[in-house]
């Protein structure tokens, strides 16, 4: 089982380019199924959440290609509406594999999704929408037995909370459902403007992504499109707390900073300089970051629960009391008694985190259990005294793309084993 070795206080400086959004290619992986033709889609990271998708497409008669970070995909053989219990348990997101598959085929076979375990994240939402546009499921022995007799047809789904996958499936079923489909409470997050992108230039007729209220007029048929995937905004404000935590100067490259604009506040706060020009962001770091004061997670375009993670770690060693409050998912600070064992002042009651700053963190021998988690522990380990081992860091190369490569470039001491 492999583990990082990360020998902290080793200041990073230079530029990088941020990878492509996990959570945009996913979803987009998903959407191929429904088109005829040739897919290419550009700057999709090299992960395991990205190879579990692949293997996905491939067992429904898919084929698949990989150059590098350009996956070519042609959907035109799918014949397959089943998906294995061991495939669907590599990722959370392969539930939206569940609109795409009963769109295409009509009918779907497949087990409940896998992922990290950062609590309750209920897929109600996905099966209520899907039964509202006709589809009939049957739960039983662990699996999924859905067909849509009729086919899919459009319908009025009000969502209760704005659900990025509920959002992200409904969309995908709804490009070939008959007649039009209204989604009202829709999750307005960058990758769901990705996804719709991506579908129109294929020939659905998606209105209102990024917004609260998204309207998909069904058609008849997709052709497959070339697509660039958008930069990962969670892995930038990874790199920012990396850069943060070791006083550093570094540059991104490929971002788009409106998708950071809930992140780059709180950094600032912290005493961070922040500067940026087209797709590029120079982010320079005081010697001693301040408090964070309070860190709201929130859906789109508030701060995003991915980003809690990293950001807590930072604050650790921060002049002052931080106070995050956890709004979308429970267990979501399983990383806090590993970042306790490194010397932070941590305190944590329900939703609720409080972060009192130390002067220094020092290494020790730490677990990730969750990737965002695991991404909490390698900031750590840029700025502790000493060595930090990690091990579980499986759960990291879902969601980074070779981050020991890409910091080791930066000037950090970091390597994997």
């Amino acid at each position: 089982m492999s583990k990082l070795l990360v020998k902290g206080r080793q200041k990073l400086s230079g530029e990088t380019y941020v990878q492509g959004a996990k959570n945009s290619a996913l979803p987009i992986l998903a959407a191929t199924i429904l088109t005829k033709g040739e897919n290419v889609i550009y700057n999709c990271p090299e992960l395991s959440d990205v190879d579990a998708s692949s293997r996905i497409l491939r067992y429904l008669g898919c084929e698949v290609e990989r150059y590098n970070h350009t996956l070519i995909i042609k959907g035109d053989s799918a014949n397959r509406s089943d998906i294995p219990d061991e495939l669907m348990r590599k990722t959370r997101s392969s539930i939206v594999f569940l609109g795409a598959v009963l769109a295409r085929m009509g009918k779907a076979k497949l087990s409940f999704p896998g992922g990290c375990e950062i609590g309750p994240r209920p897929i109600d939402l996905h099966l209520k929408a899907l039964r509202e546009m006709g589809a009939v499921i049957k739960e039983k022995h662990g699996y999924l037995d859905c067909y849509a007799p009729s086919g899919l047809i459009g319908a009025k789904i009000a969502l209760s909370f704005p659900s990025v996958g509920a959002t992200e499936d409904i969309m995908i079923a709804a490009s070939l459902a008959k007649g039009t489909t209204t989604i009202t409470n829709a999750a307005r997050e960058p990758e769901i403007c990705d996804l719709a992108d991506y579908l129109n230039k294929c020939g659905a007729k998606i209105y209102g992504a990024g917004e609260g209220v998204i309207v998909i007029d069904g058609v008849t048929s997709l052709k497959g499109s070339p697509h660039t995937i958008i930069a990962d905004r969670i892995v930038a404000a990874t790199l920012m707390a990396c850069a943060a935590v070791t006083g550093s100067d570094i540059t991104l490259n490929g971002i788009v900073s409106s998708h950071l604009a809930s992140v780059i506040p709180v950094f600032e706060d912290a005493g961070c300089n922040i500067k940026c020009s087209g797709g590029s962001m120079k982010f320079s770091a005081p010697q001693k970051l301040k408090s964070m004061k309070v860190v709201r997670t929130m859906p789109y375009p508030g701060f995003p629960t991915d980003a809690q993670a990293p950001l807590l770690a930072a604050a650790c060693i921060a002049d002052g009391t931080s106070v995050f409050v956890e709004n979308i998912f429970e267990n979501r600070y399983r990383h806090t008694g590993e970042l306790v064992r490194m010397g932070a002042n941590i305190k944590t009651e329900g939703k609720v985190a409080v972060v009192e700053g130390v002067n220094s963190l020092y290494g020790a021998p730490v677990e990730a259990t969750d990737l965002r988690g695991a991404a909490a522990l390698v900031v750590a380990g840029l700025c502790a005294e000493s060595s930090t081992e990690i091990s579980g860091i499986r759960y990291l190369e879902r969601g980074y793309e070779n981050l020991e490569l890409t910091l080791s470039a930066l000037g950090a001491d970091i390597k994997k084993v």
